[in-house]
């Protein structure tokens, strides 16, 4: 499918943004508790679906957990350990970018875990994942996909960004040659963590926004009917002339300059 112009991308989007509201207020309302993964390779699309999401939604109630390479102390703990302090409370929404899934692809591609190390996280997600859902929380996991012509793109579009070069590191100029090993790597964590009670889904994202609207979508038919009533709200008028602001201490900047349309 060709790319969706703005104009298209936001009409479906806009929709979707308030079933996210319902969805943010039933979670607040019936005190559940929600964690999405986002995974998937650099470039994919991990933190514009993010961004999709969480906008418009409180973020006193909405949070995204995307932690740094662990410290020499982290590393000598239980692997999940760290990850457990960011899961949410009642009548919140936790969006992992990234998560413990770290040990299964970059750390196990690039030689930052033991084949051991990898072998028992493997083996014990599922465990880990089985006490979560059982808790409570309803868990869901993405995996982003893209091509590598398609990746290739976005990381020269970062190369000649100096707006996106921050997305970019040593770790990802390394990572290219790594492509298929991604692939051998994803495709062993889903053999391994795609169970009944927390299941992968797999979203085409060579055409971002398609992805994101398919991501959002998906999330929001794997919950039962979230729309709730908006409780009426009583907002008596002013009993006076709106004031306006008055400065004694210090007075406003001045305005920018703007470049208006004819």
């Amino acid at each position: 499918m060709r790319k969706l112009t703005s104009e298209e991308y936001e009409k479906n989007l806009k929709p979707l943004r308030q079933e996210l509201s319902d969805m943010a207020r039933w979670v607040c309302e019936t005190r559940q508790r929600i964690v999405v993964i986002f995974e998937g390779r650099d470039t994919a699309g991990k933190g514009g679906a993010i961004d999709a999401i969480r906008r418009g939604i409180n973020p006193r109630q909405c949070r995204v957990a995307a932690l740094p390479s662990p410290s020499d102390h982290e590393k000598t703990q239980w692997y999940f350990q760290r990850y457990v302090p960011h899961l949410p409370g009642a009548g919140e929404i936790v969006l992992f970018d990234r998560s413990w899934y770290n040990r299964a692809g970059v750390e196990a591609v690039m030689g930052f875990a033991t084949p051991d190390q990898v072998d028992a996280f493997l083996e014990a997600a599922p465990r880990f994942e089985r006490q979560l859902v059982d808790d409570g929380i309803l868990l869901f996991k993405y995996w982003l996909c893209c091509d590598q012509a398609k990746q290739e793109k976005r990381f020269r579009e970062r190369v000649e960004n100096p707006m996106k070069r921050w997305k970019l590191s040593s770790i990802d100029r390394e990572a290219r040659k790594h492509y298929a090993d991604y692939t051998e790597a994803r495709e062993r964590m889903l053999r391994a963590t795609h169970t009944d009670y927390a299941p992968w889904t797999l979203v085409d994202f060579n055409n971002q926004g398609l992805g994101r609207l398919t991501l959002i979508r998906d999330l929001l038919d794997r919950l039962p009917d979230t729309h709730l009533p908006v409780p009426e709200m009583e907002w008596p008028p002013l009993e006076h002339e709106p004031l306006p602001e008055t400065y004694s201490v210090l007075q406003p900047i001045p305005p920018a300059t703007v470049v208006l349309d004819d």
